[in-house]
């Protein structure tokens, strides 16, 4: 019997698919399956000629699927892998190994990737495009839409091709303990980068004072609250942001829009300044 092995050619093709199309049909219900479904398409037609085999490969990327689309190429590359190996009749490789592999990795390489991706790299690629942004200048988006595609498509490349060689040899790796150490890394690492760039982009001051008959002010309270603790608005908005997001799940669309509520109360009543940039 011949040896099955996936060409060049369609490993690209199964890799542009879930690069352009990773949250295809995206559903509370489904997440990622369809995206999942549309990589795997282009492999399953080259390594079976039946339309049967094809149709029963099929059936094993329809289970639910969701994780961080950056580094979660690396399950579609394992699983591109562990299926050439199941065409050609290995043992111990069938649909729910593959699912099996699938889930368990979902939530490990969910967690590396939005500590390292969301977390860490997008806010340092944004922070370097606000500085380029001074004044109005444009060179910050298009630096950031540049370099944050070529990053995304090089690295989920690698990712891809690096897991298709690996094949189920990555599992150990990225559940075992080495995993768990980079998961953690990864997620101080990004505290830090969220911390550093809130502390230099965002700013909350108050204009709020009380005046004397004379209209002179005897209290300026930004004046105080920096004698004691400098940066204490900025530092309760962001702890306040966070708390609504991590603790209480509320969108990031719907803080915003609380924030710009506080804003508006905060000028009207004389708390903020509409000068000032919050």
């Amino acid at each position: 019997m011949e040896t099955k092995k996936i060409s060049q050619k369609t490993l690209m093709k199964s890799f542009h698919h879930w690069y352009y199309g990773n949250l295809t049909c995206f559903s509370q219900e489904h997440m990622q399956t369809f995206g999942y479904l549309t990589s795997m398409l282009p492999i399953v037609e080259e390594l079976y000629d039946k339309k049967e085999d094809q149709e029963k490969a099929m059936q094993t990327y329809t289970a639910f699927f969701n994780t961080e689309p950056q580094i979660g190429t690396l399950v579609v590359g394992i699983t591109a892998g562990l299926e050439e190996a199941r065409a050609n009749g290995k043992e111990g490789v069938d649909s729910e190994t593959i699912n099996g592999l699938r889930a368990g990795l979902m939530g490990p390489l969910a967690g590396i990737g939005d500590s390292m991706i969301v977390g860490t790299l997008i806010p340092v690629i944004l922070g370097i495009a606000l500085g380029l942004s001074t004044g109005g200048s444009p060179i910050g988006a298009i630096f950031y839409i540049i370099v944050w595609n070529l990053i995304a498509y090089f690295g989920m490349k690698f990712a891809y091709f690096k897991g298709y060689q690996l094949g189920d040899k990555a599992v150990s790796f990225l559940v075992g303990t080495q995993g768990k150490a980079i998961r953690k890394a990864v997620s101080v690492v990004g505290g830090m980068v969220v911390g550093s760039v809130a502390a230099t982009w965002v700013s909350v001051t108050t204009s709020f004072e009380l005046k004397n008959s004379s209209g002179k002010a005897y209290l300026v309270l930004q004046d105080k609250l920096d004698a004691v603790y400098p940066g204490l608005l900025t530092a309760g908005f962001i702890v306040f942001c966070w708390w609504l997001m991590a603790k209480k799940n509320i969108s990031p669309i719907k803080v915003m829009l609380l924030l710009l509520v506080i804003a508006f109360v905060g000028v009207l009543v004389g708390f903020f300044n509409p000068g000032l940039k919050y």
